[in-house]
């Protein structure tokens, strides 16, 4: 491949768009970009702290509020850890090894990406609710899922389980498998292989899937909405108390609240950005360190 730096100004010229082409192209980029992103991000702040920091620290720990941050915290910490374990387990299924089902699989994963959140907990509701398939069992068990912490969960594992997955599948495909099978040459075992060979390859892949299965998991709202029965203080994450004190004509309760779900969003594109940069870099010292080989 031939390196840029040596081209001839006359070819860098002929690669590059006018000058007036990458103005307009830019100015369009910065207008949508303020228009559907930044004015909408100050807009929520703005409206949070319209009514002074006083109102704004009685909104966001209303016991309410609380309730509802609790909530989502909790479903985030218990599904994206098994989403966690489920796209590791099923990208190094995929990428290193030939099994029948394996386009199945891949259907699966992909699955949630085709299915509108709505539909997602509209079906748990038809599985799990009173007049469900499973509904009578569960009730004479005293098992509750809809309406519950466990239907909010299960619902936001099934919207959020691709995105670990579909991080670490290209990944892995793209590294094959020349290391993993010089270390089982070498007489490491399957474990031996996947904790000090296969893992430290992809880690950064995997911290970006888990960024952003993070976000979604605290950030969604169809599915869990449609579970959770929208009882205040127990079934109401972060989304829906938003929705509900909107509806009431709480503006500054509901925008103070949604500067939370805000700010955890800066903060999710800050972190994406970061092992970006980080997965770049690390990708350059590889070809480089393979190019002086």
């Amino acid at each position: 491949m031939h390196d840029p730096s040596r081209l001839s100004p006359a070819a860098k010229d002929a690669l590059t768009e006018p000058a007036p082409v990458r103005w307009l192209l830019t100015g369009l980029a910065l207008v949508f970009l303020a228009l559907f992103l930044v004015v909408p991000l100050v807009s929520v702040f703005v409206q949070a702290l319209d009514k002074g920091w006083d109102t704004y620290w009685t909104a966001i720990t209303d016991p309410e509020a609380l309730a509802a941050m609790r909530l989502t915290l909790l479903t985030a910490a218990i599904s994206v850890p098994l989403n966690l374990v489920f796209g590791i387990s099923a990208s190094w299924a995929i990428a290193k090894f030939t099994f029948r089902g394996k386009n199945l699989l891949i259907t699966l994963i992909d699955l949630p990406f085709s299915v509108s959140p709505v539909i997602s907990g509209l079906i748990y509701v038809l599985l799990f609710g009173l007049q469900g398939w499973l509904g009578p069992w569960l009730a004479a068990h005293g098992l509750k899922i809809v309406f519950a912490v466990p239907g909010i969960v299960l619902a936001t594992i099934f919207v959020t389980f691709p995105f670990v997955a579909r991080e670490l599948i290209p990944l892995m495909q793209a590294q094959g498998t020349e290391e993993e099978e010089a270390a089982l040459v070498l007489g490491a075992s399957g474990w031996q292989v996947f904790y000090r060979v296969t893992l430290p390859n992809v880690i950064w892949g995997v911290l970006y899937g888990v960024i952003l299965c993070n976000a979604r998991a605290m950030g969604e709202f169809g599915a869990v909405s449609v579970v959770s029965g929208h009882i205040r203080g127990l079934t109401n994450t972060m989304p829906l108390h938003v929705e509900i004190l909107y509806n009431e004509y709480n503006f500054a309760a509901a925008f103070a609240v949604a500067s939370l779900l805000a700010m955890l969003a800066l903060f999710t594109l800050a972190a994406k950005t970061v092992l970006e940069r980080k997965v770049r870099r690390d990708t350059k010292a590889t070809a480089d360190s393979f190019v002086r080989e």
